[in-house]
């Protein structure tokens, strides 16, 4: 029986139980069966909660491009490996073999040794969803140097805060990007965001949209001529097993983003098993992942995760409403799509709209559907399974994380059967564990409490960049010999997992982390704002969106409320991206607080909410007035 690939429930159960009773050599099996290696490890695992620290097959040396690429030039050097698909439906999609993309990695790592960097440096890519992107990112790999994949709708500040805290030699950008009917200016905010770093030597510039860009002299080089000088032949640096591969920034609750850092081998092991279960890739297959390579989905299952099974996976330059809502559909018709992988708010944007989209397309080829980004609701469940599945394709409603790295609960295909709203079970090797607020672990079922994993997994980051501390506290304080997510779950009476949310002040819209301190932070640098508080309430598309109590300093505040917003809401375009703009601003005298002066935003997320019917006991607050005034003007 394989381990690497599960079939059937009572087989999900075998290799669970195996995989819980000795971790140490069901990884070992499954790293020794499907990858290669310049040298074995001497140590399949070693651990320590307490310091935090983790190291999975320590002593292996290994490439990981190799394993996305070289080792398949034999078997399937002419089958695409990568399959753009531009934003613009009239331009040509793009079919890149093995063979190509083993070219294309190795020029691309060419040109980043001639322009100086080396083995450890940090690269930031700041690019568009083409395919430069995902070749910038297995050409970082090749070298052995570290990528920071910046999501390119990000601001300037924002760009330029990730690119100190890792100290970016290179920044990788374009001249612009399409997004729909419009361009955005790429080069221009790199350009805003360089002038607050200095470790950047270089920018290399892909000419995507044809805009005349301004270039600085000794600093900044288009790409493509570089790339037509350079060889097509790069030996791969040999990595040791714990090496770090890349950085990826992940919104904290408190501050500044936080530099999740992956290391290689356990990585690679780990997005490539789950990829091929969660998915039940097969030769043939055509596999596509909606999201951005700016964020760890991105990485894992449209770069390493399909490229290390051999898989085509498909790259999408544009957005599902352009040029009208049933560009996903056309797509999934036209290149006969196998598995297609997406968020629920796509899904519940999309469900909106008349199934005539829909209708129009042959979705026939579809075998398996999956969400993530946050849990799916019930609703959009149904219209996902009824008009896009047909009731014939399972869902796989996946739970995991920047910080997991890989796929952690989720439902296998043709073996787990699906319930809408739960993730399932857990995969092999993931021990989750509910917890209450003493520390104590809940046995049994029916039980709910904070999710956390009690032993660790192959794709688990190692730390945070240059803040271990920060690490500590925020992943491994909490509970004893635990990794504490973050997430609240229920356990139901078989044992399935269901994610009830955050239990931080992090709050999940459109499936994107943001962390409501830099938000408040950004709107307390407005000249009329002494203070702010930002909740996330239920939203029909977004699953959550973020609302914001704010007190002027001015109580008599004369200036138009309306402008007031749009400043405040372009105050947080500006520091964070468009991505964190408030859909409700309510302005107030006060802030239900503690004694302390601690913000109660329970009390603010219910009422937001619209759900005042239990509010606690509220005569023990500071100021317990204000609750009223609050609910009072509460916007609907």
């Amino acid at each position: 029986m394989s381990n690497y690939h599960i079939k059937h429930l009572e087989e999900y159960f075998q290799v669970y139980r195996k995989s819980v009773r000795n971790p140490e050599s069901y990884w070992e099996e499954i790293a020794e069966e499907h990858f290669m290696w310049h040298k074995r490890w001497d140590n399949v695992l070693s651990y320590d909660f307490e310091k935090p620290e983790f190291k999975w097959f320590e002593g292996a040396q290994l490439n990981i491009t190799e394993n996305c690429i070289d080792r398949h030039l034999r078997t399937r050097g002419d089958q695409t490996a990568i399959l753009f698909e531009p934003n613009n439906p009239d331009e040509e999609a793009l079919h890149i073999t093995y063979n190509e993309l083993h070219d294309r990695v190795c020029k691309m790592a060419n040109v980043l040794k001639v322009e100086g960097i080396q083995k450890g440096d940090r690269v930031c890519i700041y690019l568009p969803m083409i395919p430069e992107l995902a070749v910038a990112v297995l050409a970082c790999a090749r070298i052995g140097a570290i990528h920071s994949v910046v999501f390119a709708g990000f601001s300037s500040t924002a760009l330029a805060t990730r690119i100190n805290d890792s100290n970016c030699k290179m920044v990788i950008t374009s001249d612009g990007s399409f997004r729909g009917s419009k361009t955005i200016d790429l080069k221009g905010i790199v350009d805003e965001g360089l002038k607050k770093c200095d470790s950047v030597e270089t920018v290399l510039v892909v000419n995507r949209i044809d805009s005349g860009v301004e270039m600085k002299e000794g600093r900044d080089k288009w790409l493509q001529p570089l790339l037509d000088k350079a060889e097509a032949t790069c030996e791969p640096e040999i990595m040791d097993a714990e090496d770090p591969l890349f950085i990826l920034y992940t919104s904290g609750s408190t501050g500044t983003p936080k530099g999740m850092v992956h290391t290689t081998a356990g990585y690679m092991v780990y997005t490539a098993f789950t990829f091929k279960n969660v998915f039940q890739y097969r030769d043939g297959d055509v596999y596509w992942c909606t999201a951005d390579i700016g964020w760890i989905t991105g990485h894992s299952y449209i770069v390493y995760g399909p490229l290390a099974n051999g898989a085509t996976t498909v790259m999408f330059e544009g957005v599902p409403s352009y040029p009208d809502y049933g560009r996903f559909w056309e797509i999934v018709d036209k290149h006969k799509v196998t598995q297609f992988y997406t968020a629920p708010t796509a899904i519940r944007a999309l469900a909106k709209e008349n199934l005539e989209h829909v209708e129009k397309y042959d979705l026939s080829s579809l075998k398996v559907l999956g969400t993530v980004g946050e849990p799916i609701n019930e609703e959009a469940w149904h219209w996902y399974d009824e008009n896009i599945g047909k009731k014939k394709c399972p869902i796989v409603d996946t739970w995991w994380q920047t910080e997991t790295g890989g796929i952690m609960i989720s439902p296998i295909p043709y073996s787990t059967p699906a319930i809408p709203t739960f993730a399932t079970l857990p995969l092999p090797g993931i021990q989750p564990a509910l917890m209450d607020e003493e520390g104590k672990e809940i046995k049994g079922n029916q039980v709910d409490g904070r999710l956390c994993i009690k032993f660790p997994w192959p794709s688990m980051a190692r730390t945070i960049w240059g803040n271990h501390q920060r690490y500590k506290d925020t992943y491994f304080s909490a509970f004893k010999n635990m990794y504490f997510t973050g997430d609240g779950a229920l356990r139901d009476s078989v044992g399935y997992y269901r994610i009830t949310g955050r239990v931080d002040d992090v709050v999940i819209v459109s499936g994107h982390n943001l962390g409501t301190a830099p938000i408040e932070d950004a709107i307390n640098e407005h000249p009329a704002v002494a203070e702010s508080a930002i909740v996330g309430y239920p939203h029909e598309v977004k699953g959550n969106a973020l609302y914001g109590y704010v007190i002027l300093k001015e109580t008599g505040e004369t200036r138009n409320q309306d402008n007031l917003r749009k400043e405040i809401n372009q105050l947080i375009s500006d520091r964070i991206g468009p991505i964190a703009k408030l859909d409700k601003i309510q302005f107030t005298s006060g802030l239900p607080k503690t004694r302390s002066g601690k913000i109660m935003r329970r009390i603010l997320r219910k009422i937001a909410s619209n759900d005042t019917s239990n509010l606690g006991d509220t005569s023990t607050l500071l100021n317990p007035e204000v609750v009223q005034e609050v609910m009072d003007n509460v916007i609907k």
